[in-house]
């Protein structure tokens, strides 16, 4: 399978941006309730399949379930399709794998289907091996309550084994979800990038604003609120001229924004951003980052300015 792209997994490989769905619900880092309601979320929905953007990216523990819930009652208010990927957390306490099965299953009550399109594991967490899971992930498939699988938070090793695995049953491993922006580049360092390339899995990038870093609207003396704005106050203190570069790259392309230059320099690297939203006008602004392409030289202008910033 290596360097094929499996019919299943082709809904991933097509698509260009999907939707992150962590702050559906979320009320300890983006204060869900307090910022935004379930009609600015419908909204943002609604403005996506608009757009052309139909892939939705949520998780059992998004809102403690509520993420999910969400997502099943506004795809059916709906005629349009929409693709659905969520997530399997493999705590600690999740001894036996038919805990993978009833979590799916809960999974699907929220949301109201009898299958999704895509079922990740969340993290790589111990005590139990890469196998253990990722053998799960197998079962699911046959059980048909899911079309394809994916990990998250994978390094190219633990994705390396999980591709094996999964290829013993002739399943393709469809996406790795990982960060993924301009001032997080490791998977570019650390090989994990050209491994997804060569082994036909996509590479699902997620924060790939950096928590609206990219967009401009923060800076060291108008930091993010609450936490957000605690772990950034490093990084907004250096980012001036890379932001700087971006927004002259966006003036090139019909006055685009950082952040859309910034979604953009994803796709170029041939990886799927999913970011995340509150809002229509948010989700309006991230389509903008689609149907054009930066230049080969401007994606090198921006790799070189942000290798003095970035992870």
């Amino acid at each position: 399978m290596t360097g094929q792209i499996a019919k299943e997994t082709l809904f991933l490989h097509n698509a260009e941006m999907g939707l992150g769905a962590w702050a559906w619900g979320d009320r300890v880092v983006w204060h869900y309730g307090r910022d935004y309601t379930d009609d600015d979320l419908q909204a943002a929905f609604q403005t996506a399949l608009e757009a052309g953007i139909n892939l939705v990216d949520t998780a059992e523990v998004y809102g403690s379930g509520r993420s999910e819930r969400l997502l099943g009652e506004f795809i059916k208010t709906t005629d349009k399709p929409v693709l659905v990927a969520t997530k399997f957390m493999p705590y600690p306490w999740r001894l036996t794998r038919g805990a993978m099965s009833r979590a799916l299953q809960r999974s699907l009550e929220r949301l109201e289907l009898e299958h999704v399109d895509l079922y990740q594991i969340h993290w790589p967490f111990p005590p139990f091996p890469v196998e253990y899971w990722v053998e799960g992930l197998a079962e699911m498939v046959k059980a048909k309550l899911t079309h394809a699988v994916g990990v998250s938070n994978y390094d190219k090793n633990q994705m390396q084994r999980a591709y094996t695995i999964l290829a013993k049953d002739d399943i393709p491993l469809a996406s790795n979800q990982v960060e993924y922006h301009l001032l997080d580049r490791s998977i570019e360092k650390n090989g994990l990038l050209d491994r997804c390339h060569e082994l036909g899995v996509r590479l699902i990038a997620y924060s790939p604003l950096a928590k609206a870093l990219l967009t401009g609207k923060y800076s060291a003396d108008n930091p993010p609120p609450g936490i957000r704005g605690r772990a950034a106050a490093g990084i907004l203190s250096r980012i001036g001229p890379l932001l700087q570069l971006m927004t002259e790259i966006g003036q090139d392309h019909g006055n685009k924004t950082p952040g859309q230059v910034a979604l953009n320099w994803i796709i170029c690297k041939g990886a799927l951003p999913i970011p995340g939203v509150k809002t229509a006008s948010q989700v309006a602004q991230n389509a903008a980052a689609l149907g054009w392409r930066l230049t080969a030289e401007q994606v090198q202008a921006l790799d070189q300015a942000s290798d003095k910033i970035s992870k």
